[in-house]
């Protein structure tokens, strides 16, 4: 095995030593030069202005100089990739059709394009910025992604759309005013790392792909944050969703999953879990979100535990018919508990119950906001309060800490949910 991959290396090293360099200056031709390159060699591209739609149909890498500029002229793919083993970058691609149907991109990396690499380039005012279908191991790397902020988000294409593709990274790039930033369908064994994503209807728009990670992305100022649905194995950590009009991050028909160490905050809601089991949520900062966690459609058997929630206008959302307990182990902070700590262990002595009788009313009828100050709806609460015939079913956490473990969590606190584009 050692012979073999020496052997390897030495062929590899013969086949970069004959790899020929083609330059191209303003007013020559790109499609010319990679007619002309054999495969393993590089296209070198001048600064300059281009007006070029241009296919990549051998290995080779096509690169910028100075970031030259290549314009697909509203019409189809600006860049389409039909071979494995190429490599784009320094480019700035702009000016795609507009044609959904077609797929329009910036750049399209058609099937069979393996181990492609698109990296360092300016992709803006395309219909969909980069296109991966049935292409393994592609890399998108320190991009910027603009959409068509022209046209109404319906009408626009993707930042990053993946689809049928397995071992892709989507690492470090800023992606802005798509229609969703990361869409992702039927692929595996994926990593979404360091990205940011603002300006879109979903920061993330992410189905049927499983045993993936999605770690160190700040998703922001979107209608929705991280989308993440009918998946099982994903891990989620150490993202940042704020600022979102609905959720911070959707956890929906989600399985075996770790989500940990994330801030959600000044969302509408900053998780929404809706059908999910067997997940561990942990170490989490839910903070300021109009309702810190949206809890629906039977989503229970997940371990919640040492987790912060606080200032939330409502701590969590839960209409169901039994207790759901959470914090079994190391218990959650709510900054709402309103119970004792005697022996000073860092945990309350009487259980954090989210929801009462009102609330339980007040999610059913939501005219009841109407008259939640009155009188009678404050006295039917210490009621419900007092006597346990009455108490609605709740999240439940029997021994909440009493100290947040983020101790940072004051820098979050002035985030809203964005109500604009």
């Amino acid at each position: 095995m050692r012979a073999l991959s020496a052997l390897a290396a030495v062929l590899a090293l013969c086949a970069n030593a004959g790899a020929a360099v083609h330059r191209v200056a303003p007013g020559a031709s790109i499609a010319d030069a990679i007619r002309a390159a054999a495969p393993g060699d590089t296209v070198r591209i001048e600064h300059g202005d281009y007006a070029e739609r241009l296919v990549i149909d051998k290995p080779l890498t096509l690169e910028g100089i100075g970031r030259p500029t290549v314009r697909g002229g509203f019409s189809g793919d600006v860049i389409r990739v039909r071979a494995a083993d190429v490599t784009i970058r320094g480019l700035i691609v702009r000016d795609s059709g507009t044609d959904q149907t077609a797929q329009n991109s910036g750049i399209y990396l058609e099937p069979g394009s393996h181990r492609a690499t698109v990296q360092d380039c300016d992709i803006v005012y395309n219909l969909f910025g980069v296109w991966v279908e049935k292409a393994d191991d592609a890399r998108v790397q320190r991009n910027i992604i603009t959409g068509r902020r022209d046209l109404q988000s319906t009408l626009r294409g993707n930042g990053v759309q993946l689809y049928n593709s397995a071992g892709a990274q989507v690492l470090d790039n800023h992606i802005s005013y798509a229609r969703d930033g990361i869409y992702v369908d039927l692929s595996r064994k994926s990593v979404f790392r360091g990205n940011r994503i603002h300006h879109l209807r979903y920061g993330t728009h992410y189905m049927n792909t499983h045993d993936s990670v999605w770690e160190n992305n700040e998703v922001y100022m979107n209608r929705g944050g991280l989308a993440l649905m009918e998946v099982r194995r994903l891990t989620v950590r150490n993202n940042v969703a704020w600022g979102n009009t609905d959720h911070g991050i959707m956890l929906r028909t989600i399985q075996d999953s770790v989500v940990e160490n994330n801030v959600v905050a000044g969302n509408g809601r900053g998780f929404f879990i809706y059908d999910a089991e067997y997940n561990t949520l942990h170490a989490n900062l839910v903070v300021n979100n109009e309702v810190g966690v949206h809890l629906s459609a039977g989503s229970s058997n997940n371990k919640i535990d040492g987790n912060d929630f606080i200032g939330n206008q409502n701590q969590v959302k839960f209409v169901a018919a039994r207790d759901v307990e959470w914090g079994k182990s190391q218990g959650n902070y709510w900054s709402n508990y309103s119970g004792w700590d005697q022996n000073g262990d860092g945990k309350g002595d009487v259980p954090y119950e989210a929801n009462d009788v009102v609330d339980r009313l007040n999610w059913q009828y939501p005219l009841l906001k109407l008259v939640l100050s009155s009188p009678s709806v404050q006295t039917l609460r210490f009621v419900a309060r007092q006597f346990p015939v009455l108490r609605a079913p709740s999240v439940v956490d029997k021994h909440p800490r009493t100290r947040p473990l983020n101790q940072d969590w004051r820098k979050w606190s002035d985030k809203r949910p964005h109500r604009g584009e």
